[in-house]
């Protein structure tokens, strides 16, 4: 009965929560808590991050609720370590949120508020928010750059990829697609402030 209301107040939580993406990780390949967390670094990361400390509580209370399966796996010259996978009700549960209707996302950008809030300060105040734009841009094109690397990396052979492989490339592509768009932007966004004490 506790696991049932667990699982209920787990599905009544509005979007993706941290839950849903570890589940498509331990599908994708069951593993330690240690090699989500570093997979969460690698590529899932790109489009949800988490910290160690919120994997391994999120983990412990799957496990508790039924969703993962975990087993000790020895180690030699090291400690033993858990190794999750996902159970039947932790893929229920995925199966489900799958087909719920994806809501759009609302979208808060503080940069995008200081950008129009540039017309209210003077020449040295736009000088410091052309400063900030350009340390944002240079943190997009640094993902931007990890993309690529880790599309080459990861999907070589493009033409040869199973099904999963297709589908993470495909969000990774998105990932790539929306970069590009946000460095676009900076650059309009570069062009129009300086543009403007001219």
């Amino acid at each position: 009965m506790i696991c049932l209301l667990c699982n209920e107040l787990h599905s009544i939580m509005a979007g993706m929560a941290l839950e849903h993406a570890i589940l498509v990780s331990l599908l994708e390949q069951p593993g330690s808590g240690y090699e989500l967390a570093r997979r969460f670094e690698r590529s899932i990361g790109r489009f949800w991050t988490a910290t160690h400390q919120q994997i391994y509580r999120v983990l412990k209370r799957m496990e508790a609720d039924g969703w993962l399966a975990a087993e000790e796996v020895d180690q030699d010259g090291r400690p033993d370590k858990r190794s999750y996978s996902v159970a039947p009700t932790g893929r229920d549960v995925l199966t489900a949120w799958l087909r719920d209707p994806v809501q759009p996302e609302a979208v808060r950008h503080e940069l995008a508020v200081k950008i129009r809030g540039a017309a209210f300060d003077d020449a040295d105040g736009r000088a410091v928010l052309i400063a900030e734009v350009e340390r944002y841009r240079a943190t997009h094109e640094a993902t931007l750059e990890g993309y690529l690397a880790g599309e080459l990396r990861d999907f070589p052979g493009a033409g040869a990829l199973d099904t999963q492989q297709r589908l993470q490339h495909v969000v990774l592509r998105g990932g790539i697609t929306y970069e590009r768009m946000v460095l676009d932007w900076l650059d309009d966004v570069l062009e129009t402030l300086r543009g403007l004490d001219r």
